[in-house]
Parts: C-alpha cells; sequence; structure tokens
C-alpha cells in the first residue's frame, strides 16, 4: 500500500552497528583518561598590576567582548583602579607544555602585569617571567623555573573535525581545575573580537568554537581531543551576559604552536604577509558594501577577492592581479577570510606558499614568497627591532600652537602604543604627550630612535595625559 512510500526515508539499521552517540561507556572512559592528563598540565595565573595602572584586565576584557554582567561599567572600573596591591586584578588559565616550565597562556590574561603567579593544581606557586606576547593572535608564552613538570602534547588542529568530543579545561570565576566536555561545533571562525579590541594591527582569527562550557578565567586553558592532547587554547566567549551561554572559540594548536616557537626561538613574532589587501566573498555584508562603496557587482560566494595589493607585495610579484579570487593556499580550502588568515598566520617571511586562484573563471596556481611588512623575507630577531618596535609605540611631531597653548617647549604624541609593550605597561595610550626621555627632550620620533638605539638599562619618559597631568615614568630598554 501507499504507507511503503515512507519507510524509505528510514532505512532500518543492521543488528550488530553500534552508534558511536550512544557508545557513551567508551567515551566515558576515554574523558577520565584526557581528565587526568590534562588536570595537572593547566595552571591559574594571576595577573598583579600597579595601582594605578588602569590597563585592561581579563575581566575587563570580557566586558569589552561581552558587555558587563553587572551592568554599569564605570563603576566598576572605579573597582577595579583601587585593587590592592597584593590582590591580583585579573585571573586566568595557562598550559604547560614542555617539562622545564614554558606555559602558554593568552595574551589577554598577562596585559598590563607587573607580576605573573603560576599556581599548579597541586598548589605549588610560581612568579613567571614573560617571555613574550602576541596580541594578533591573543597568545602569550611564560616561563616558571623548574623541572619535571607534567606537560601537554600539540596535536595537528588541522585534522579535527566539527562533531568530535572534545574537552575544556581551565580555572573559571577562580574555581580551580574545572573540566566540561562537549563538541568542535564549527572550525575556522572569525568572530571579529581581537581587532574591534584595538589591541591587535593585524589579527589572525581563526577560531574553533566549541561547545563545552568556558567561562571567564578559563581564558588560556586547554582544549583537548579524548587523548588528552591540545587542539587548542581556549580564548574567548560569545554571550550576553559574560558568562557562557552556548559557545567557547580556542586558537587552534597549530597557529598557537608556530607563535610560541617564533617567539622563544627569535623573542618576536615572524608574521609573513600575502600582500593582498581582500573581500571575504562569503560575507554577504561586506560584498554588499563594497558593490555599493566602488559602484561594482561582485557576486558572494565562497574565497576571497583580491581588491588590491600593499607596498612590496609577495602576491602581486607572482602575478596574482585584482578581481583574482583565491581559493586554495597549499592544500588548503579558502572560503573565507579566517581560512586564508589562518593558511598564512602560521607561515613566516620567506616561506613560500602555493595560492590557487580563479581568473575569470579560469583556474591556476602560482607560488608567492611571503614576506614581512617592511618587505623583508628573512626571519629577525630582537636586536633587529627598530627602537620603536621594541618599546612598542610611534610618535608624531607636536604642532607648535599646541605646544605654546600648554607652555611646552618640546613633545610628540604617541600613536600605534601596542598592547603589552614597554610603553603601554607605564600607563601611556594612543595621543599622550612625550615631552623628555631620559632627561632630553625630544621633539620627533628621530629625536627618541637616537637617544634610545643603543642604549640599555633603565628609560625615563616624562609625559603628559589628556587631562594636562604629567607623570615620570621608566621601563627597563628591552
Amino acid at each position: 500500500g501507499s504507507n511503503n512510500g515512507d519507510q524509505s526515508f528510514f532505512t532500518t539499521s543492521a543488528p550488530n552497528t553500534t552508534f558511536a552517540g550512544m557508545n557513551t561507556g567508551a567515551v566515558g572512559d576515554d574523558f577520565v583518561k584526557a581528565a587526568k592528563t590534562t588536570v595537572p598540565a593547566v595552571v591559574t595565573i594571576k595577573n598583579y598590576q600597579s595601582r594605578t595602572a588602569s590597563r585592561a584586565t581579563e575581566q575587563d576584557l570580557f566586558d569589552y567582548f561581552f558587555g558587563d554582567p553587572f551592568g554599569g561599567r564605570g563603576q566598576q572600573r572605579q573597582k577595579q583602579q583601587q585593587t590592592p596591591d597584593n590582590m591580583p586584578s585579573g585571573m586566568g588559565s595557562g598550559v604547560i607544555i614542555s617539562p622545564d616550565g614554558y606555559i602558554i597562556s593568552n595574551n589577554h590574561v598577562v596585559a598590563g602585569a607587573n607580576k605573573l603567579e603560576v599556581v599548579l593544581s597541586n598548589k605549588k606557586s610560581y612568579i613567571a617571567t614573560l617571555v613574550g606576547t602576541d596580541p594578533n593572535t591573543d597568545i602569550s608564552l611564560l616561563k616558571i623555573e623548574e623541572k619535571g613538570l607534567p606537560y601537554l602534547n600539540f596535536a595537528n588542529s588541522d585534522n579535527i573535525d566539527v562533531g568530535q568530543w572534545v574537552l575544556a579545561v581551565g580555572n573559571p570565576l577562580g574555581l580551580n581545575s574545572t573540566v566540561t566536555a562537549g563538541i568542535v561545533s564549527a572550525k575556522g571562525r572569525g568572530i571579529g573580537i581581537l581587532g574591534s579590541q584595538g589591541k591587535a594591527s593585524n589579527p589572525i582569527e581563526s577560531f574553533i568554537q566549541t561547545d563545552a562550557a568556558i567561562n571567564p578565567g578559563n581564558s588560556g586553558g586547554a582544549l583537548v581531543n579524548t587523548n588528552g592532547e591540545l587542539i587548542g587554547i581556549n580564548s574567548a566567549i560569545q554571550s550576553t551576559t559574560g558568562y557562557y551561554q552556548g559557545y567557547g572559540f580556542a586558537v587552534p594548536s597549530n597557529l598557537a604552536r608556530k607563535i610560541v616557537e617564533d617567539i622563544k626561538k627569535f623573542g618576536i613574532v615572524q608574521r609573513g604577509f600575502l600582500g593582498v589587501s581582500s573581500l571575504d566573498l562569503s560575507n554577504d555584508q561586506q560584498v554588499q558594501a563594497y558593490n555599493r562603496q566602488f559602484k561594482t557587482n561582485i557576486k558572494s560566494g565562497s574565497g576571497v577577492y583580491v581588491t588590491g595589493f600593499g607596498d612590496n607585495s609577495g602576491a602581486e610579484d607572482a602575478g596574482l592581479k585584482k578581481g583574482d579570487i583565491i581559493t586554495k593556499i597549499d592544500n588548503y580550502d579558502i572560503t573565507d577570510f579566517a581560512d586564508l588568515s589562518m593558511s598564512i598566520g602560521s607561515k613566516r617571511p620567506g616561506d613560500k606558499v602555493q595560492v590557487t586562484y580563479s581568473r575569470n573563471g579560469k583556474e591556476a596556481t602560482t607560488s608567492v614568497t611571503l614576506r614581512d611588512q617592511k618587505g623583508g623575507t628573512s626571519t629577525r630577531t630582537k636586536a633587529d627591532l627598530s627602537v620603536t618596535e621594541k618599546i612598542g609605540a610611534e610618535f608624531d611631531p607636536l604642532n607648535e600652537r599646541f605646544k605654546t597653548e600648554y607652555g611646552l617647549n618640546s613633545g610628540v604624541v604617541t600613536k600605534n602604543v601596542s598592547e603589552g609593550g614597554e610603553m603601554a605597561k607605564i600607563g601611556i595610550v594612543d595621543n599622550y604627550i612625550i615631552i623628555e626621555v631620559n632627561g632630553k627632550p625630544v621633539n620627533s620620533q628621530k629625536d627618541i630612535e637616537n637617544i634610545l638605539s643603543k642604549y640599555q638599562g633603565n628609560v625615563q619618559v616624562k609625559f603628559v595625559d589628556d587631562y594636562g597631568r604629567m607623570y615620570t615614568k621608566g621601563f627597563k630598554m628591552p
């Protein structure tokens, strides 16, 4: 009869089939093993800041991304500024990645700290050295002096599948060693967090999205597979309350590993750039806005559309043209901007990549040598950095009218102050005025470079904030 027609939708399973989903016994055992491996390797990081520092802390960051759960941001800011010196102003998590005490965490967990304390799951406590940090990926590397520590191995995050089981381990809300389970909900998510913060000049966002519960304080903790290997560093949550409502985001282990290897080996991150400005074709709104602005008629779809080139661009030299659509980097499919930023972000200047692109519907491939922002193709160490890169700020001359108005004989205006840099650490932000460095008046970026280029030791900076208050503070020349 006619009711048989429906049956084809529901094929009867062979009697000996086991459903992965129902096979919870095995998964349960795996989770216990994975948790036993992971918990001892996850640490609490306490961020201490000097009383005057009103830099962003972990809690601030969560407010910034997700709104202040308590309403009224102003009051909280006030409260935070008066943190007594022996109280941490922020807490997060970190993961031990070597037996001799290297620890990976988020940039936002360590930002602005003048002291970092690391507490192991066995309650032993250490003062950590900050080896280096990268706002563009929200990754930082710390070191404690100890031997024989439990640690996690990095897994290859390219091999993870949507739907696979994962565990998130961290210390949320001041609770120690909390393990939550979930699945990988999506890969290659760009959620616009790092850029909107204003901290990252060239953010790389290609998060692993998971429904394992992640809360403030989990930041910097481990996302592991059922073998207890690190597949990501928990970085953010998406929520309207500031607390978990369904999704967490982790920096993929391949990217995190590349960043810490750079910091460990060179002291700074080695960023390779393709040298293109681009349009994410998978983003309908972006495509429509571009079409309106430039009176074009580009169709949205999959891939990344080349809209132009930077100075000394490797991609342009390799023959790419405006209007090409990038579909692959090496063997990695490029469906959107997150894919592109991830595939290039895990490479260094001088690396060659095979770029597959479509031009007028025809596919072609070319080899591009990645360069750094200054057009170089070799790796650099801290010694190769310019003064402004070392201290983390750039400077514009101050106009004469302004000098007269404020009764100043010298001064430069700060710009591009980088999060976690020496200038930021002493409380300087964009548009402050620096009057003197090491007791000498400064009127240009060149003046500052001349004073500090071969200088070692303590640097004294005299500066004025936007209310006209004058400070003298210092740091050790990196």
